[in-house]
């Protein structure tokens, strides 16, 4: 119900909008911004909660405030590409980063594209050089939300993707924005979650994301590296009660692009999402909810046995593992340690 309030309020322009126009087209110029990709919305879903909590502090010292908006999309320009025919319930849309610096669609997707009914959105200047935070992401997210108010859109079929460094961006985007993104598509790159590098978002989007996410792998059978990195993050998501995932095997391909038939299985895979199962999913929480709290409490009883090092210490190691499921508890003891420690 979160997910489809959160996303009616976005979609009430694009629904009454007539669709534009169709095929591939270059150099794009957006217009429209949506407070999801606003600075401060950002900093609540993509950082841990004492990273932005030192932010803002630094930010009030110095009596500066946040821009609320990263990106200028008057200077930015995107790829986009439309198929022929919407289907009937809506075009599904699959937002993707590059690890490149053009806004491209590769040739071969097209075909499967069109048979799935996706529209395809990438953006210029959002390669593995660019910023994460203040620029792929944004950008990757305002192509949506444009996307979303010139075309009629299925909201339950929006999707992130990347190939490489820009899957690894896209797995990011998919944890802090489940009520936007219904799935990812990961091309040979992936990380664990629950990390300082992808810290769990608040607790609210967390369990929309375990409920109601769809990741698929996608990796050549050769590329040793990347396929073990897959592996690890496939640990931590069973880790984090995420259990709807699926891995698609490029055979004897190394680091590379997809071809158009690996593309497309990957494309029915990822539109193929299972809600998991109740008991399973509601005893994986308590466990971990359980370990969380008592490290919390553990956190307080060095606090009050004035063990700050050891206390903040402590606190870090649950900031980066548990990030957002911790706050506010964990923001508030650091606070009690105080500026001077």
């Amino acid at each position: 119900m979160r997910r489809r309030l959160t996303l009616a309020l976005l979609l009430i322009p694009c629904i009454a909008a007539a669709d534009a126009a169709g095929g591939l087209q270059r150099d794009v110029v957006f217009s429209a911004y949506t407070p999801l990709a606003g600075s401060a919305e950002r900093m609540r879903r993509l950082l841990s909660p004492l990273t932005a909590w030192r932010m803002q502090r630094q930010l009030q010292q110095a009596h500066e405030t946040l821009s609320d908006q990263a990106i200028e999309l008057s200077r930015e320009r995107f790829a986009l590409y439309v198929p022929p025919r919407a289907p009937s319930q809506g075009y599904a849309l699959l937002v993707f980063v590059p690890p490149w610096e053009d806004a491209q669609v590769p040739q071969q997707w097209v075909p499967p594209l069109d048979r799935n009914g996706v529209i395809f959105v990438s953006a210029a200047r959002s390669g593995n050089d660019a910023d994460v935070l203040d620029r792929r992401e944004p950008l990757a997210l305002l192509a949506a939300y444009n996307v979303m108010q010139r075309y009629h859109v299925d909201p339950e079929r929006i999707y992130v993707g990347g190939f490489s460094g820009g899957s690894r961006v896209a797995l990011r985007l998919a944890l802090a924005y489940p009520d936007l993104f219904r799935g990812a598509l990961l091309e040979a790159g992936s990380d664990p979650i629950g990390s300082a590098g992808i810290p769990l978002p608040p607790a609210g989007l967390m369990r929309l994301f375990q409920q109601d996410t769809r990741l698929v792998f996608l990796t050549g059978s050769e590329d040793t590296f990347h396929t073990a990195q897959d592996s690890r993050s496939r640990d931590s998501l069973n880790a984090w009660c995420v259990f709807d995932s699926v891995t698609e095997s490029m055979w004897r391909a190394g680091h590379d692009v997809a071809t158009g038939t690996d593309f497309g299985r990957a494309l029915k895979a990822l539109q193929r999402s299972a809600r998991p199962e109740t008991g399973r999913l509601d005893a994986c929480r308590q466990r971990n909810q359980q370990a969380m709290d008592a490290q919390l409490q553990q956190a307080q009883a060095l606090i009050e046995a004035h063990e700050i090092d050891a206390a903040r210490k402590l606190l870090e190691q649950i900031d980066a593992k548990y990030g957002g499921l911790a706050a506010p508890r964990s923001v508030e003891l650091m606070e009690r340690i105080g500026p001077n420690h």
